[in-house]
């Protein structure tokens, strides 16, 4: 790399992304971890805890109707900006707000269920934001788009690990002093955006183009992001269940206590971060196709064997493995889903292929729900398979519109490849 380069990444390079991403990453994975732990501490209702969650994730689906759109039309820094800075206030204010209040009552819950409300959606907004700027940085990559996306997606799995365990130690000197880091993180991630400015009078083809249905059109007319958006739903019901479950499997299947739930999830992020970074140089060696069918076997397999584990230490290493996996599959899928999607349009495509691939997530709280706790690991074993045969099928689908994402380097590699087959059968 080239002295010029290297400050390029540094100074408005992918460096400068990854650092906003960081920032944010990390904002909102403390936020969605700590939210309902404060609703449980202030009230000790686990009604109340289960409440804050759903509060917390339903405008964060929603707000994917909307980002995309907001994303496109005006801009993804303008957006990543403009959310942080509305986050930043709003921390601020429930801040002041819970200072003031006494630390138990009906209104202190009232006032951290609507901040959790509103600082997940401007969470999703900024991610889409994000996502976006990522997306560009890999574009302009060419055949190293798989190593952008490794290091977004080691973010955010960092961000996963380190937010729980910064929210819960921060806690402990109280509410205040978690939403004060919360809001100088959020901070942060406004004031690493490089400035730009929104586009103010956006055109009626931005117009046209910045909408759900612009995105669910350009969804249904790529049928290699059909596949992609199919797989990786399928993939999400699987693990949303395996989440979902695992208190109840720990605690009352092992009868182990709660913290080992902690210590199963530890294990996991730390494997599916070592994953990640393996991906990259396994994705240069033999492709991106080969490492993501190869990794969505690893998934399915690791997922039967979690259903299966006779003994708590073989739960937490297929537990691992089914993270590890999807790790290293969520840089393949997310490398591919950055070529698939056309640029003019991304922000609103990019929404409609996160709402299809979330809505699995309250599905499988609802079926943990309604099946009985004997009964889950029939469950998770069911939706397995499931997760085996449609895997096989998006990857299969993927193979067949190769051309859709192919990036350059890989396809001078299968040439020179076909070339060498070619040169040895003469």
């Amino acid at each position: 790399m080239t002295p010029v380069s290297v400050t390029h990444a540094l100074t408005g390079g992918p460096s400068r992304t990854y650092l906003m991403r960081a920032a944010d990453a990390l904002a909102s994975a403390t936020t969605t971890y700590a939210v309902p732990l404060l609703v449980l501490v202030t009230t000790g209702s686990t009604v109340l805890t289960g409440l804050a969650f759903l509060i917390e994730w339903v405008p964060r689906i929603a707000a994917f109707t909307v980002a995309g759109s907001l994303v496109d039309r005006w801009g993804a820094g303008h957006a990543f900006r403009v959310s942080n800075t509305a986050r930043t206030l709003v921390v601020a204010v429930t801040a002041v707000v819970l200072l003031i209040l006494p630390s138990t009552g009906g209104f202190s819950t009232a006032a951290t269920l609507v901040f959790g409300a509103v600082s997940g959606l401007l969470a999703e907004v900024s991610f889409v934001a994000i996502e976006t700027l990522g997306a560009k940085a890999s574009r302009d990559m060419g055949s190293q788009a798989h190593r952008v996306q490794a290091a977004q997606t080691g973010i955010d799995q960092a961000a996963l690990l380190i937010g729980p365990l910064l929210g819960g130690l921060l806690l402990l000197a109280g509410p205040t002093a978690l939403l004060v880091v919360v809001a100088l993180l959020a901070l942060t991630a406004t004031t690493l955006t490089p400035p730009t400015k929104a586009h103010t009078h956006p055109t009626d083809d931005a117009r046209e183009r910045s909408s759900l249905r612009t995105g669910w059109t350009t969804l249904r007319h790529t049928p290699a992001l059909v596949w992609l958006v199919g797989g990786l739903a399928a993939s999400n019901l699987a693990t949303g269940v395996l989440q979902a479950s695992a208190p109840i499997t720990v605690v009352h299947h092992f009868h182990y206590s709660t913290a080992a739930v902690g210590s199963v999830w530890s294990a996991a992020a730390v494997a599916s971060l070592v994953a990640i970074w393996i991906s990259r140089r396994a994705i240069d060696r033999f492709g991106i196709w080969a490492v993501g069918a190869s990794m969505a076997a690893l998934v399915t397999l690791a997922c039967l064997g979690a259903a299966l584990a006779p003994t708590f230490p073989a739960y937490t290493i297929a537990v691992a493995a089914v993270m590890a996996g999807e790790g290293a599959m969520t840089v393949v899928l997310r490398t591919l889903r950055a070529h698939a999607i056309p640029a003019p349009a991304f922000g609103s495509t990019l929404a409609v292929t996160i709402i299809l691939v979330l809505l699995p997530l309250p599905l499988a709280g609802a079926l943990i729900a309604l099946v009985p706790a004997d009964s889950i690991p029939l469950l998770l074993l069911a939706c397995a398979i499931l997760q085996g045969a449609a895997l096989a099928v998006c990857f299969a689908g993927l193979r067949r519109h190769r051309s859709a994402y192919d990036l350059p380097g890989h396809r001078a590699r299968a040439s020179a490849s076909e070339s060498e087959h070619v040169a040895d059968a003469r």
